[in-house]
């Protein structure tokens, strides 16, 4: 009886996971809707008191997602004067919803990533993850990886596709 080999463990390929660079910390969404006269009108006043009345410290050390889940049509100003408050507490914020968040996350983490270890080798990059990774996220590590890889599948060694290959 032959031995059997695992040609996966053997090979050059390696597994690329973006989970593994999931940035830690609570994620908040703040809906600006309830500060809206009648959910749809800002008046500037209210508005104000409404910034004022916060409890910014909520926010401490958190992701937030800024936006307002009704059709109103939301001047820049409203978003940039309740940022100002959120910036002295929270890591990050962006107008938009939590996707949005974790797609700027990706995209942070991903601009300043070294690739160099993927150099002319087989990368591929895990398809399932427990934790919210963003499509965006897959399209921009593949645009990075590919750069400097060899080829880059995507899903799992025992079942990829094939995304892109040196010529």
């Amino acid at each position: 009886m032959s031995e059997i080999i695992n040609r996966v463990a053997q090979s050059k390929l390696m597994t690329f996971d973006l989970e593994d660079y999931y940035p830690k910390g609570e994620r908040k969404v703040l809906d600006i809707k309830d500060w809206l006269y009648e959910g749809f009108i800002l008046r500037e006043k209210e508005f104000r008191a409404h910034i004022e009345a916060e409890d910014w410290s909520a926010y401490q050390d958190c992701f937030v997602a800024l936006y307002c889940s009704s059709d109103a049509i939301i001047p820049g100003w409203a978003y940039m004067l309740t940022s100002s408050r959120l910036v002295p507490f929270a890591k990050k914020v962006v107008v938009g919803d939590l996707d949005a968040l974790e797609t700027s996350l990706y995209q942070t983490i991903l601009e300043q990533l070294d690739v160099t270890d993927f150099a002319d080798k087989p990368v591929i990059i895990k398809g399932c993850s427990n934790k919210p990774v963003p499509e965006n996220a897959y399209i921009m590590a593949v645009a990075k990886i590919q750069q400097v890889a060899k080829s880059v599948m995507y899903g799992e060694a025992c079942s990829s596709v094939p995304i892109f290959k040196k010529k």
